[in-house]
C-alpha cells in the first residue's frame, strides 16, 4: 500500500500541548462538553454557535464603499467559525462554540486619557456617529492564513474626532472587556488580561482603519469581536483587538497584551511584511482560508497590499526594528 500524502501543517498553527489542556478544562468548568473533530468537519455546529447563527441580525441600512469591490470573498460561514479569540478558547473552533456566553447589550465605551473631557458613550450612540460603510479588506494573521471580510463599521477617525483628543495625544489605545464568566479563556494565563492594543495617532486616523460593528450585511458575531472591534487591515489580526470597552489616549506607546507576552515575537507595530519573518516561521506566503487544504499559498503582499495608501506612514523607519 502506498504511504498516503499527509499535508504539512506549520507549527505556528499546532497548539502547545499546556495551552490544549488548560482549553479542555475552562470548556468543562463552562458547562461545554468537547465537540469532535468529525463533527466539524461535517460541517455540524455545536448548539450555542448554531443559537448564534439562528439569531444572525441585519443592518437595515449603510454606504456600500468600494474598497475591495474586486475581490473574492471568503464565505460566510469560514469567517464566523475560524478564529482566533483567546477570550473564548485557544483553537479556532472553539469560539464559535462558547461566544455565545457574551451579552453584548447593554454595551458602553469609556473615552479616557489625554482628553478635554473624560466621557462614556452608549453603543448605540456611537453608531449615531458617522453613517454605516461596508468595506471588503484583505486580512492577514500572523500563523500564514488570510481572509476577505466584507466588513461593516464607521470610520476610526469619526470617533477620535468627536473624542477631542488634547495635543499630548500620540497614541491611541483600546482595551477589551474582562469578564472571565462571560469569557471563560480568561480562566488562562495565556495572556495578561485583559487585552490591550494601541495604534499611533497618524494610524488610527487613517481613512482605512475602521471600528466595525458587522459583516457581511449583519451584526458582528460574537465570536468574531461583538459588539465592536477594530480593523487594521495592513497589519496582522491580533492588532483588530475585539469588544472594546476603553478607548483612552495616551503620550506614550501602549504596551500591547502580546507585547507583554512575547515582545520579541510581537513588536507594536505589526505590519504585514513579507521581509520580516517570525522567529519561528516565513512570513512569505500565505493559505487563504476557503480555497481549500491543497490550495497553492499566496505571496504575503507589503502592508498586506495597501501599500500605496499607507507606506509614507513609515517613511525612515527601519521596519525590521519597528516589526
Amino acid at each position: 500500500m502506498p504511504t498516503p500524502i499527509i499535508p504539512h501543517i506549520p507549527s505556528s498553527e499546532i497548539t502547545p500541548r499546556t495551552v490544549y489542556d488548560g482549553r479542555r478544562e475552562f470548556l468543562k468548568s463552562a458547562g461545554f462538553g468537547l465537540v469532535s473533530g468529525a463533527a466539524f468537519l461535517s460541517g455540524i455546529l455545536p448548539v450555542p454557535a448554531q443559537a448564534a447563527q439562528a439569531n444572525r441580525q441585519k443592518f437595515e441600512k449603510f454606504i456600500k464603499t468600494a474598497y475591495g469591490h474586486d475581490e473574492t470573498l471568503t464565505p460566510y460561514e469560514d469567517v464566523t467559525t475560524y478564529n482566533n479569540f483567546y477570550e473564548f478558547g485557544t483553537s479556532k473552533s472553539e469560539p464559535a462554540a462558547t461566544a455565545s456566553l457574551l451579552r453584548t447589550r447593554p454595551w458602553t465605551i469609556s473615552i479616557e486619557g489625554q482628553v478635554k473631557k473624560l466621557k462614556v458613550i452608549a453603543m448605540d450612540d456611537l453608531l449615531k456617529l458617522a453613517p454605516l460603510e461596508e468595506r471588503i479588506y484583505r486580512m492577514r494573521c500572523v500563523e500564514g492564513w488570510s481572509m476577505v471580510i466584507p466588513w461593516l463599521g464607521l470610520p476610526l477617525s469619526e470617533v477620535i474626532k468627536w473624542a477631542e483628543p488634547t495635543g499630548n495625544a500620540k497614541y491611541v489605545e483600546f482595551v477589551s472587556l474582562q469578564d472571565p464568566q462571560m469569557m471563560p479563556g480568561q480562566n488562562l494565563s495565556v495572556l495578561d488580561w485583559p487585552y490591550v492594543e494601541g495604534l499611533r495617532m497618524d494610524e488610527a486616523m487613517h481613512p482605512l482603519t475602521l471600528l466595525a460593528v458587522g459583516l457581511y450585511g449583519e451584526v458582528l458575531p460574537n465570536q468574531n469581536g461583538a459588539p465592536l472591534r477594530l480593523v487594521v487591515p495592513w497589519k496582522y489580526g491580533f492588532k483588530g483587538i475585539k469588544s472594546i470597552v476603553k478607548i483612552r489616549f495616551t503620550e506614550q506607546m501602549p504596551n500591547s497584551a502580546w507585547m507583554k507576552a512575547n515582545a520579541r515575537e510581537y513588536g507594536f507595530y505589526s505590519n504585514v511584511n513579507p521581509a520580516v519573518d517570525h522567529p519561528r516561521w516565513s512570513q512569505a506566503t500565505e493559505r487563504r482560508i476557503g480555497e481549500g487544504l491543497f490550495a497553492r499559498r499566496r505571496k504575503t503582499l507589503m502592508f498586506n497590499g495597501y501599500a500605496e495608501q499607507v507606506g509614507q506612514l513609515y517613511t525612515g523607519m527601519d521596519l525590521r526594528k519597528n516589526f
